[in-house]
C-alpha cells in the first residue's frame, strides 16, 4: 500500500525534517532557497496540494496571492538524476522572490504534448480552473496554443524566450552573446571546422535555433566556412533521435569536424560519452562545449560551457510578474540576462 502523500513523505524522501517542509511552504525566510526549491519540486511530482484555506477566530484568513507556476515536462524527465536540473534552481529564486511579495506559490507539472487548458494535466488543477491564481509563470518550453490561453485569462511570464507569436513577457539568458563567447573561445584554440548540435524535442526548441543563429552569425563573421552537414538536428524536416544525433556528429568528426558547439550541456555530455565508447577523445580528438552551466554527470568531465543565472532569472521573473498583476496592459517586455563562459576540461587546441 503507497504511503498517503503529505509533509512527512516529502520530507522522508529529501531526508529533512517535517518542519523544513513546512516553512518552504509558508514562505519561512529562514530555509535556504536551494532546499525550497527541492521541496517544491518533489511536491509537484507527487502531487501534493499545499494551499488550504485556513481559518482562526470565526474568521476566513485573508488569502496571500497566488501565482501558478508550471513546468512543462514529463514528471520522470524532471526526476531524472543524470543530470542537474534547471528547473529546480529556476524555482528557487522564484520561490524567493515571492517570500518578499507575499505571495503563494502553486507548482505543477504539465505534458509537452498538451495544446489545451482542457487537457487532463491541466484540467486537474484546481487553482488553474477555478481562476484562484493572480498570474502563472511558464518553465520551459510550451507549446503556443497554451501561452495564448492563458495570456487571455491572466498575466504570464515565461523564464525562456520560446515564443515569437503572442506578446508575452519572457525573463532569459542572453544566447547570442553566450554562444559567441564560446564560438570565440573555439577560435582562438585553432579550430575552424565547427560543427552545431541539438536534440529534437516534442515542444519546438526556439531557444535551440536562437542559440544557432548566434552560431552562424558568430562563424560568419570570424570567416569560418560552415558546411550544413555539419549543423544537426536544426532544420524542421531533421528530426533525429539522440542516437542518430551523435553517430552523424561521429560521422562528421571523422570528416574533419574538429569541434562541437552543442545546444545545451545534456546534449554535450551524451555526446561526450557516444564518442568516447568509439574511441574518439574529448578533447584530444575532438573539442565539445555546451550551454547551461549544470553540474556533470559524476562520471563526465568538467564541460566548458556558458552559466546560465537560473536564479537571478527567476527572481526577477516573478518580480516581472508582480509588476503585471498590479498594471498588466503595456508593452511586453523581454528581459536578457547576462552569461560567462565556464572553462572546463573538454576544449583543446588544434593538433596541426
Amino acid at each position: 500500500m503507497s504511503k498517503p502523500v503529505n509533509q512527512q513523505l516529502i520530507a522522508d524522501r529529501l531526508k529533512i525534517s517535517r518542519a523544513t517542509v513546512s516553512r518552504c511552504f509558508t514562505n519561512h525566510p529562514g530555509i535556504n532557497p536551494k532546499t525550497r526549491g527541492k521541496v517544491f519540486k518533489l511536491a509537484a511530482a507527487l502531487g501534493y496540494n499545499h494551499l488550504e484555506t485556513r481559518t482562526g477566530s470565526g474568521r476566513e484568513r485573508v488569502k496571500p496571492a497566488q501565482f501558478g507556476v508550471l513546468v512543462c515536462t514529463e514528471v520522470d524527465d524532471y526526476l531524472n538524476t543524470d543530470y542537474e536540473s534547471p528547473g529546480e534552481k529556476l524555482i528557487a529564486g522564484v520561490s524567493d522572490q515571492a517570500i518578499l511579495g507575499d505571495i503563494q506559490l502553486d507548482v505543477h507539472f504539465v505534458r509537452p504534448e498538451e495544446a489545451s487548458l482542457t487537457e487532463s494535466s491541466y484540467a486537474k488543477i484546481d487553482g488553474l480552473q477555478q481562476r484562484e491564481w493572480s498570474g502563472a509563470i511558464l518553465v520551459y518550453p510550451f507549446a503556443p496554443a497554451i501561452v495564448d490561453e492563458l495570456n487571455r485569462l491572466m498575466p504570464v511570464v515565461s523564464l525562456v524566450e520560446q515564443y515569437s507569436g503572442a506578446p508575452i513577457n519572457c525573463v532569459d539568458v542572453d544566447h547570442h552573446r553566450g554562444i559567441a563567447a564560446i564560438v570565440r573561445r573555439l577560435s582562438d584554440q585553432g579550430h575552424q571546422r565547427i560543427g552545431f548540435l541539438s536534440h529534437h524535442y516534442d515542444v519546438d526548441a526556439n531557444w535551440a535555433l536562437r542559440r544557432h543563429s548566434a552560431y552562424v552569425e558568430e562563424m560568419t563573421r570570424l570567416g569560418n566556412f560552415i558546411d550544413p552537414a555539419d549543423v544537426l538536428n536544426v532544420r524542421p524536416a531533421e528530426r533525429l533521435d539522440s542516437e542518430q544525433t551523435y553517430a552523424r556528429a561521429l560521422e562528421r568528426t571523422r570528416f574533419g569536424v574538429t569541434a562541437w558547439v552543442c545546444a545545451a550541456d545534456h546534449q554535450a555530455y551524451g555526446l561526450i560519452a557516444f564518442l568516447n565508447q568509439r574511441g574518439i577523445k574529448t578533447p584530444a580528438d575532438v573539442s565539445v562545449t555546451g550551454f547551461d552551466g549544470i553540474e556533470p554527470p559524476d562520471w563526465a568531465p568538467q564541460l566548458t560551457t556558458v552559466s546560465i543565472p537560473y536564479y537571478e532569472i527567476g527572481q526577477i521573473g516573478c518580480k516581472r510578474l508582480e509588476e503585471l498583476v498590479s498594471k498588466r496592459f503595456g508593452s511586453a517586455q523581454h528581459v536578457m540576462l547576462d552569461c560567462a563562459i565556464r572553462d572546463g576540461d573538454t576544449v583543446a587546441s588544434v593538433s596541426r
